[in-house]
């Protein structure tokens, strides 16, 4: 793969339309480097620096792709050490590469020249490999139509600090070949961080790789009008040409179907069409012309798009397509039909708030799924898609700095910029993450169940066979408080598949409950007492799934609230719609908490506790809403949860006693004390299953066992 030559003649080429284009680009590259090497020796550009490496048919080649790295195993993050918290980015300088027995290309691509320029102008960029985190070596490879795979594998096994791909990002927006087409490029990369366009949830690592959008230089032109547009033309516009026959042929039928004619589909323009078009309009001879289906109407690209409410984004050849930021630059809402695609920047970005994406399967239906969006949902999606276009994608420059600020978070997770900050322009100083979590729990890694328990064996087994009905569950650890009695024999336990741990406690304390036992080994604890034995396997498996979305929170089912009365706070047990507490005799958590709740606790809250046998569950409560600043999610309407001779009662299980309400007020207000503020946060939410209350077949519902008391 050759950057440059020995005469420093330039060429660029120009990129397949459905790709990056734009032949307008070589006067533009020439005149930027003949007009600005003024510059210091350090320039990565700088035409002195190239020199020539020429490789033999022996030469050792760099290593296929590792698919199984992670941030952790194929990044050595003690390089970044702490240059001001930021990470440090070194660019090879301009190589010539040849091989003994082809000629070479030469060749930089405009795109590429502004990746590296806009990398070398950042507050991340070095001059000095030995302190640099990151290394980006200066060979185009973002279309893999133009490079020599062979010569490029060994060109990169050949860069000094190569070290098998590690700590090294290369950049790839058209990926693949005919007629695979593969979504990543199939260079040898070993563990390198690949920055690319279409990746597919198979080939993309996360946490490790960044999905980037494919830039359509169509836009560089463009002039963005359509914030003033309050009434759209076209219900739904189809604007790509690079179709397969089959979602071209349904598009065809839904076009003729539409008797409203506000449904556009775009195809290719004749010859003579497209001549007639530039003959009356000389102006438009670098713009891009598209003809309607049926009519063959000539109609100017992307500008149409300002008169769609809807835009399709579907899967081509390749997954990934610039009809995507071309929607989002004309304020049309994408509908995406690609499954598995994995968006740009989707490890951060919500993409639900500025899009919609419909299955393949369901392609059939979109016009009637998209009649179903509010006009209130339509405005807000295109406020988002603007907001996401200006700060992310607008020109080739952002999308990289916005790749470095993601890259800098995950090397620095305790500045990184939490959910709101990403998402919501509206919101900059939203409330941080204290455990650095990603947008979305762990599947995989299901949860523990804790359980605390006194002499209660009965209702104990008659749990544990309940919980190892959970799918998500993968490990239950009972706690055995009572010291005056021996627990039963492991032996007698109910046989179940799922690990089982019987711990025994030196001491009979409530906050053995929360303590960090070394045998928690997933991220989530659900937190149960021994006679909750009411609650449904599909109850559990959505309420883990709720902790997912939410894993910085309590997650459980039954709420609580605090009043202020007579200048004190007052514990309030009564059923309302406000929460501010979620009781952890069922609730999940991140185990960050049992460490926090363990060893850092404020003042004497946790010895209080332990001395009354009473709270415990308040303490947590104001412990996770101090540290985050948000509420707690009650899940499903369940209220009930206590049964006593076959009969419930939604009393906890003390508080029927006058006294125990009494001292739980005490608590609340010994514990604002403390912490000298009161940390809880009321809210109005309750996460609910999907058609949980719709009149849809039971068979077809995910969760359909959720009680509705």
């Amino acid at each position: 793969m050759v950057l440059m030559n020995k005469s420093s003649a330039i060429r660029v080429f120009l990129y397949e339309k459905v790709g990056i284009s734009g032949g307008f680009v070589l006067a533009f590259v020439i005149l930027v480097f003949f007009l600005n090497f003024q510059i210091k020796h350090t320039e990565i550009l700088n035409l002195n620096n190239y020199r020539n490496v020429r490789f033999n048919k022996d030469d050792e080649l760099s290593r296929m792709r590792n698919p199984n790295c992670s941030f952790f195993d194929c990044f050595n993050v003690y390089r970044c050490g702490n240059h001001e918290n930021k990470i440090s980015i070194y660019i090879y300088p301009l190589i010539e590469y040849t091989d003994s027995d082809k000629q070479s290309k030469t060749f930089i691509t405009k795109e590429f020249y502004q990746i590296l320029k806009t990398i070398q102008n950042s507050p991340f960029y070095t001059t000095n490999p030995q302190e640099a985190c990151l290394f980006v070596p200066s060979i185009d490879l973002l279309n893999q139509n133009l490079i020599d795979k062979n010569l490029v594998s060994k060109a990169l096994a050949s860069l000094p600090f190569w070290d098998n791909g590690r700590n090294h990002i290369l950049f790839n927006m058209l990926a693949g070949e005919a007629p695979d087409y593969s979504t990543v490029f199939d260079v040898k990369s070993a563990d390198s961080i690949i920055v690319g366009a279409g990746f597919n949830t198979q080939t993309y690592r996360f946490g490790f790789d960044f999905s980037i959008p494919i830039y359509s230089p169509l836009l560089e032109k463009y002039e963005r009008k359509y914030e003033n547009q309050e009434q759209k033309t076209y219900f739904l516009i189809s604007p790509q040409l690079n179709m397969y026959d089959y979602h071209r042929r349904l598009m065809q039928e839904i076009v003729l179907e539409d008797s409203n004619n506000n449904i556009l589909l775009l195809q290719k323009c004749t010859q003579e069409i497209f001549e007639d078009k530039i003959s009356s309009m000389p102006e438009l001879i670098d713009s891009d012309i598209r003809c309607s289906f049926p009519a063959l109407s000539p109609i100017e690209y992307p500008e149409i798009l300002e008169h769609g409410t809807f835009c399709l984004v579907i899967r081509g050849v390749r997954l990934s397509q610039p009809s995507l930021i071309e929607s989002l630059a004309t304020g049309c809402i994408p509908v995406i039909v690609a499954d598995n695609i994995i968006l740009p920047f989707q490890e951060v970005i919500d993409w639900t708030l500025a899009s919609i994406s419909i299955r393949e399967g369901d392609f059939h239906s979109i016009t009637t799924i998209l009649k179903a969006v509010s006009q209130t949902r339509i405005k807000e999606m295109q406020r988002q898609g603007s907001f996401l276009y200006e700060k992310y994608f607008k020109d080739i420059e952002t999308i990289v700095l916005s790749m470095l600020e993601e890259l800098n978070d995950r090397a620095f997770p305790h500045l990184s910029l939490p959910y709101n900050s990403w998402n919501l322009p509206h919101l900059p100083n939203a409330a941080q993450n204290p455990l650095f979590l990603p947008l979305m729990g762990s599947k995989s890694q299901g949860f523990t169940a804790v359980i605390l328990t006194y002499d209660r064996v009965e209702s104990l087994f008659t749990l544990i066979q309940k919980l190892s009905l959970v799918p998500s569950l993968q490990k239950i650890l009972v706690i055995w408080n009572n010291q005056k009695k021996q627990p039963p024999n492991i032996s007698s336990f109910p046989k179940i598949t799922k690990p089982l741990k019987l711990i025994q406690t030196k001491a009979n304390k409530l906050s053995n409950r929360f303590y960090p036992y070394p045998e928690i080994e997933t991220e989530a604890v659900l937190t149960i007492d021994d006679d909750i034995t009411m609650l449904t396997a599909d109850e559990l498996d959505f309420g883990f799934e709720v902790w997912r979305e939410f894993p910085d929170r309590i997650v459980g089912f039954p709420s609580r609230t605090h009043v202020f009365e007579n200048n004190e706070y007052k514990y309030e047990s009564e059923w309302t719609n406000e929460i501010s507490m979620v009781l952890t005799g069922v609730a999940f958590h991140h185990k960050y908490w049992n460490y926090l709740y363990t060893t850092s606790m404020p003042g004497n809250i946790k010895e209080y506790v332990d001395a009354h046998m009473n709270c415990e569950d308040i303490a947590m409560n104001f412990l996770v809403s101090n540290s985050t600043g948000k509420g707690p999610i009650k899940v499903t309407p369940r209220k009930k949860f206590k049964c006593h001779s076959r009969q419930c009662t939604n009393a906890e299980m003390l508080s029927a006693d006058t006294n125990h309400m009494i001292e739980r007020s005490e608590c609340i207000n010994l514990f604002t004390k403390i912490y000298g503020t009161m940390p809880l946060k009321t809210v109005e939410y309750r996460a609910d299953p999907v058609l949980f209350r719709d009149n849809f077949p039971e068979k077809l519902k995910r969760f359909n066992d959720v009680g509705s008391l």
